[in-house]
C-alpha cells in the first residue's frame, strides 16, 4: 500500500534573482550607443543595436525594445540619407546630409542618456518598420 509520503513532489526551486536595474539600464544604453560604432566599423550603425538585441534579448527583455528602437532609427536615417544623396543633384542634398549626420549623433546620445536614467524616449522621425 502506498502512502502519500511515498509520492511526495520535490519542492520547486525559487526563481533566479532578477538582474540589478543598473545592469539592465547599462545594456539599454549600450543598445543605443552601439549605433555609433558605424563611424569605425562598416554597417556598425545596424550591427551594433542588432547584436545587442540578439545577445541580450533573453537575459534582459527590456533591452529588446531599446535595441529595436535604435535599429529602426538607424534604418530611417539610411532612408533619409539616400534621399539626401538624390537631392545633391538639386543642390540641397549636401546640407541635408550634414544636418542628418548631426541630428543622428545627437539623438543617439540623448537616447543613451535617457535609457541610462531609466526614462522612456522615442526617436523623432523614426519610421515604423517592425514592432
Amino acid at each position: 500500500m502506498h502512502t502519500s509520503m511515498d509520492t511526495a513532489i520535490p519542492p520547486v526551486p525559487p526563481p533566479p534573482p532578477a538582474p540589478p536595474a543598473s545592469d539592465v539600464r547599462t545594456w539599454e544604453m549600450l543598445a543605443h550607443l552601439s549605433a555609433l560604432s558605424g563611424y569605425v566599423i562598416p554597417f556598425g550603425t545596424f550591427l551594433g543595436p542588432y547584436l545587442v538585441w540578439q545577445i541580450k534579448k533573453d537575459q534582459f527583455p527590456a533591452v529588446e525594445n531599446h535595441a529595436k528602437a535604435a535599429l529602426k532609427f538607424q534604418l530611417s536615417c539610411l532612408i533619409y540619407a539616400l534621399i539626401g544623396l538624390l537631392l545633391i543633384i538639386v543642390g540641397i542634398g549636401i546640407f541635408l546630409l550634414a544636418a542628418l549626420g548631426a541630428f543622428s549623433v545627437v539623438c543617439v546620445i540623448i537616447a543613451a542618456i535617457k535609457a541610462n536614467n531609466g526614462e522612456p524616449w522615442e526617436y523623432p522621425l523614426s519610421l515604423r518598420f517592425f514592432k
